[in-house]
């Protein structure tokens, strides 16, 4: 990853001297004294910025009067270096002075304080020693880079993600060294980056007010083949505006002849995603008779993957008229889309569809491979405390890669015929236990799991659905039952288990 800090500034001074025989030890002596000058500056300097520094990171140097609240943490500032280094937090502060010298300590949430766009944790902390320093740290890697390995994390969403937050927080916090820097970074991102990812640039070079990179992301998305669709949704109105007028004006008459004759047909296509905007499912299959649009013609799947409502996604697919493997004009399957989501219960609902997590995108992406790029080594590690929602980010990578690696018949390889029953029955209790553990523990992903397996079509299930953690029915006896019949029970049960993965969780 490239290193991002910005060299920390050294003061310069210039001198101009006629040097001549007589002058010479003169000129030596003063140049020798500016330069011990300068160099005692920039060591004060240096010792002033690690002392303010401290005030950040050592809890022993808690002098803090105010606190900023970012993403439900904490974070004590000092209103005086604050209000000295930026004219937002000058102005908040003398307005309130009053009210909080009465209040004791005032308490400030960050989402209160932006008028758009989102400044997190780590980015805001990362503009908070540069107040205090006057020095850019470089980017956390945990919160910077993606954790696809074989991507360079130079220009992959959360590397966009994070500057686009630095960005914010520059420009609204006003500080116009930090704001021309950023818009240097973001700038090198618009040749590099994948369309999709061009869109936060976009927004918050126009929230900014960034002129120029604004005419480069708008350029760049122009003559991209990112589908209308996606720019309207996505977009500021007037942004989304420019781009179509903009290639409106690049094709040729002939293309405008067929763009006028496929009006009606887009119109069309525009009310079916209303109406899925509408969580109207009955309005949509309305439309569908009163046409000759179908779902694939209008993309129903993908849309309502990306924009709609969890439930319109499962009424959709539930009207098996989708092909779940249809590509869209950018050659993306709805997996794919699903995989930008990042929702697991769209994900598996497509996955039991039939959906193939193999298909490639053109670029060679699988929907793993996109939902990798997406995630943050924070989010892919972050621990869930039992009884806490399920990290959605690495449980979406968990069942895509299982997905990919999943045979239904691969755990069976080494249960053959001739092994015994009381071995199975072994075997058996110890998945069984690891799986009523999953499900106390990990209830979100169990479910998930579940779900890919078709748990409430598959009879095996019953015992576990019956009882939390107990062994079903496991040592009942049929008198009627062969060992062959038994056997082959146990074995269709233990396939079942393995199927689901929970075991392993």
């Amino acid at each position: 990853m490239a290193n991002f800090s910005e060299p920390s500034s050294s003061l310069s001074y210039t001198s101009s001297s006629h040097l001549s025989n007589g002058s010479i030890s003169h000129n030596i002596s003063n140049s020798s004294g500016a330069e011990a000058g300068t160099s005692l500056e920039v060591i004060s300097l240096n010792k002033l910025s690690s002392n303010l520094e401290q005030l950040l990171i050592d809890s022993t140097c808690d002098y803090s009067d105010a606190d900023i609240v970012v993403e439900g943490t904490a974070i004590g500032v000092h209103r005086c270096i604050l209000g000295a280094r930026s004219k937002f937090f000058h102005e908040l502060f003398r307005r309130e002075k009053g009210s909080s010298e009465k209040e004791g300590k005032p308490k400030y949430c960050m989402s209160d304080l932006l008028p758009c766009g989102k400044v997190g944790y780590e980015a805001f902390l990362i503009f908070l020693s540069y107040l205090y320093t006057g020095k850019l740290k470089p980017s956390p890697m945990e919160v910077s880079t993606c954790v696809d390995n074989v991507c360079a994390h130079d220009a992959c969403r959360p590397a966009i993600n994070f500057a686009v937050e630095l960005m914010y927080a520059s420009s609204i916090f006003q500080v116009p060294e930090l704001v021309s820097l950023f818009q240097r970074r973001l700038q090198n991102f618009v040749g590099k980056a994948l369309v999709e990812d061009m869109i936060p640039i976009l927004v918050v070079a126009f929230h900014c007010q960034l002129s120029q990179l604004v005419t480069q992301c708008v350029d760049r998305i122009a003559r991209s083949d990112l589908d209308n669709i996606s720019i309207e949704k996505e977009l500021p109105h007037d942004v989304a505006v420019e781009i179509k007028l903009l290639r409106r004006k690049s094709i040729s008459d002939e293309e405008n002849n067929t763009e006028a004759v496929d009006a009606l047909r887009e119109k069309r296509i525009k009310r079916i995603h209303m109406a899925l905007d509408s969580d109207d499912v009955e309005l949509v299959k309305l439309l569908l008779t009163e046409s000759d649009i179908t779902l694939d013609d209008a993309n129903a799947l993908h849309y309502a993957a990306s924009y709609c409502d969890l439930k319109v996604v499962s009424e959709v697919l539930s009207l098996g008229l989708a092909d779940v493997n249809l590509r869209n004009s950018r050659g993306y399957t709805v997996l794919h889309i699903a995989a930008m989501r990042k929702e697991p219960s769209v994900i598996v609902s497509m996955l039991a569809k039939g959906a193939s997590a193999l298909d490639l995108t053109s670029d060679g992406q699988s929907a793993v491979s996109i939902c990798r790029r997406l995630t943050r080594p924070k989010d892919y590690h972050a621990k869930t405390e039992q009884g806490q929602e399920a990290n959605k980010d690495r449980l979406c990578i968990d069942i895509l890669e299982r997905e990919m690696r999943r045979n239904p018949m691969a755990g069976s390889a080494s249960i053959t015929s001739h092994t015994m029953v009381d071995d199975l029955h072994m075997k058996l209790l110890y998945l069984e236990n690891r799986v009523a553990f999953a499900r106390l523990f990990f209830p979100t992903e169990a479910k998930l799991a579940m779900d890919i397996a078709h748990a409430a079509t598959t009879p095996e299930f019953a015992g576990l659905a019956a009882s939390k953690g107990s062994n079903g029915n496991l040592r009942e006896v049929d008198l009627n039952e062969t060992p062959i019949m038994q056997n082959k029970r146990l074995r269709s049960r233990m396939e079942a288990l393995m199927k689901t993965g929970m075991w392993k969780l």
